[in-house]
């Protein structure tokens, strides 16, 4: 569809516009979609690490090692749920899913910490690591590490599938725009063919003529307009009056 010269600016207007729309849309749904799963997630990981810590108290108070090992293993399988861990009062690792072991950073970290933390862990990965403390932090912290490549994949389906709608809508609303400038445009076409007929000194009977004559709006008044100046002209002028001198 071409786009009247005149109506380009209004057009590309329109473009920028809409492509404004788009990127603030979809910026702000990158970034809900994106918090609202991060925290979901961390949530999910802390209520897990609570309910280790729960359960976990008996275990260690029998000091059995065995089955601490087999509750956290059980965890593991959880989506997004990557790796836990429980340490003691005085920060010894009593049970954890590593394989083949405990990575340096989980050594050098804080056992008591319960806070959410970032951890980039070689070989493995990116992790939020959240903690629990057990009877209070007297009796160790349990420790859980969720994979922030599982939540990223989350994102970006959640993400993918509001922007493949969002484009669909941005392609239909740019061909509507083209579709509703050029049917504002259609009578400036009209009235520029009877300016060329009218220049011809043609007479307006055509039919594109008499749509455009019988318009009520700018453009209808505009056509009548240069019918009447056209009809004005074309009028024979009178003849010169008589000199004086020829009575």
């Amino acid at each position: 569809m071409k786009i009247k010269k005149l109506f380009q600016k209004t057009q590309f207007g329109i473009f920028g516009l809409f492509g404004l729309i788009v990127l603030s849309t979809s910026a702000l749904c990158i970034y809900t979609v994106q918090t609202h799963l991060t925290t979901e997630y961390e949530s999910n990981s802390r209520n897990i690490a609570k309910t280790i810590a729960d359960a976990s108290v008996d275990i260690l108070l029998n000091r059995n090692l065995a089955t601490l090992q087999s509750l956290i293993d059980q965890f593991v399988e959880i989506q997004g749920i990557r790796y836990v861990y429980i340490t003691s009062d005085k920060g010894e690792f009593l049970a954890h899913t590593f394989v083949p072991g405990i990575p340096e950073v989980i050594r050098k970290s804080d056992p008591a910490q319960t806070r959410a933390v970032n951890r980039t862990l070689p070989g493995m990965g990116e992790f939020v690591e959240v903690g629990s403390p057990i009877l209070a932090g007297f009796a160790g912290t349990v420790h859980v590490g969720m994979d922030l490549e599982v939540v990223g994949l989350k994102i970006q389906r959640a993400i993918g599938q509001q922007v493949y709608l969002i484009s669909i809508l941005l392609v239909a609303g740019i061909l509507a725009s083209i579709w509703f400038v050029n049917l504002a445009a259609k009578p400036l076409g009209e009235l520029l063919a009877l300016a060329v007929k009218l220049s011809k000194e043609e007479d307006p009977n055509a039919v594109g003529d008499a749509r455009i004559l019988a318009r009520d709006d700018e453009a209808g008044e505009l056509a009548r307009l240069l019918v009447h100046v056209a009809q004005r002209k074309s009028v024979p002028e009178g003849p010169p009056p008589a000199a004086e001198g020829a009575r």
